[in-house]
């Protein structure tokens, strides 16, 4: 087999864990360099490969890739940049070869979510109708957890793990204070279609009276009459009330609560902020002091708490990528398969990028408890082996250390350049 550079992209929302995979793509070509040369990133994504600003990874040590495993962020840089149709943004994905074949590059490893591996399918598709073949292979990633057919999604145990640690906390704040004070809290979450996120937050209750009290899911359709109705009895049972709300809670109609009415990069519905809007909503119908907080980006980038189990299958997806690539594979993710055992295990399995590509997994309803704002004992065995384990990063004077990269760039090799 003759001897191709690699190309490797991070897309979308980074996570705490997505440079564990960059570390597992990196370590396994560089074991494969009878195959695989050079592996470049794109900096800041996909959009670095059609500007064709690179960046020569080979220049960077050992021990500094070694440390992305506990670096959150995306280290090459990310983006919001989705290629469209193939007919629509034919000459993007006319660029995407030129630029591989300039740089000699037969490998492309995309890092993302689920419109990334729609990309990652079309490059592959028009790799072969150009005819120089590029081997496609998608690295998944997504703090949402819903990619399809694998069982997690590298990225959501940590913020999974985040999201509990959190709210139990929180919990204990609120519950000192409520006699005077704050009797509402609520916690807003990421999940704009999917409420993997928000369920996590269920792990943190462990007794009937425990935090969180009410769970608003993107699945289930907001009710505000039996929302009120559970808030009220819970202040009065338990003195406080602990709401976690994903996001993408919406109403019956499909309408978000928190509709901001602009879309983003990728067409998706630019949302408000929901936590506010439930807050007061509380406020106007039973008068309670609230407060409320937007975990936001701290969620996603929270390494210093992260599951070592997510660490571990974000590592193992960058590595199999590679190691499928070597294997002749095309178009596929690698995934994370649930083994049938009493204690937690896993191994790494694949999928077809033709069925990955824009489908979302979503809560099933099994998962979530009758009333609509819990989790069930289902849900529960299915998300609390993602947060097990401890990975912490080393600290010195106090905070944590993160990897230093040299970034170095791939000089151009193409006379035109390309506006993005």
């Amino acid at each position: 087999m003759a001897r191709k550079n690699a190309f490797y992209a991070q897309s979308g929302g980074v996570t705490a864990v997505i440079n564990a995979s960059a570390a597992g793509v990196i370590e396994a070509a560089r074991e494969n360099k009878d195959v695989i040369g050079k592996v470049y990133a794109g900096r800041n994504g996909i959009i670095g490969a059609l500007t064709e600003e690179l960046i020569d990874t080979s220049k960077e040590s050992k021990s500094a890739i070694e440390a992305l495993k506990h670096t959150p962020g995306g280290a090459f840089g990310s983006c919001r940049y989705k290629l469209k149709d193939l007919k629509t943004s034919q000459r993007e994905y006319e660029r995407l070869i030129e630029v591989f074949k300039a740089h000699n590059i037969g490998y492309f490893f995309y890092n993302g979510g689920g419109d990334s591996a729609d990309t990652c399918l079309k490059v592959s598709q028009l790799s072969e109708k150009m005819g120089y073949p590029i081997q496609a292979i998608h690295v998944p990633k997504t703090v949402d957890n819903d990619l399809p057919f694998t069982d997690v999604s590298p990225g959501f145990g940590s913020v999974a793990k985040y999201t509990a640690v959190s709210c139990r906390e929180a919990a204990l704040d609120v519950a000192s204070m409520c006699a005077t004070s704050t009797k509402v809290f609520v916690m807003e979450v990421m999940g704009r279609h999917a409420g993997w996120i928000a369920a996590s937050a269920g792990l943190a209750k462990e007794d009937a009276d425990d935090a969180p009290h009410l769970i608003l899911f993107p699945e289930i359709a907001f009710d505000k009459a039996a929302f009120m109705k559970k808030v009220d009895a819970t202040v009065k049972k338990a003195g406080y009330c602990v709401i976690v709300v994903s996001e993408g809670a919406r109403y019956e109609d499909g309408t978000f609560l928190a509709d901001a009415g602009n879309t983003d990069a990728f067409g998706h519905k630019q949302l408000g902020g929901v936590a506010p809007v439930i807050a007061q909503m509380v406020k106007d119908e039973l008068g309670h002091k609230y407060h409320w907080a937007v975990s936001d980006y701290l969620q996603r980038a929270a390494r210093h708490i992260a599951s070592a189990t997510d660490v571990e299958q974000a590592y193992a997806v960058g590595r199999a990528a590679v190691e499928f690539a070597v294997a002749g594979k095309n178009a596929v993710m690698p995934t994370v398969v649930r083994k049938d055992t009493k204690k937690y295990s896993w191994t790494i399995g694949e999928a077809p990028l033709k069925k990955v590509a824009n489908v979302e997994k979503k809560m099933p309803r099994k998962f979530i408890s009758k009333d609509g704002f819990g989790i069930t004992p289902a849900g529960r065995a299915y998300l609390e082996p993602l947060i097990g384990g401890e990975s912490y990063p080393p600290y010195k004077n106090g905070l944590p250390q993160f990897a230093k990269l040299k970034l170095a760039p791939v000089a151009k090799k193409l006379n035109d350049a390309f506006e993005v």
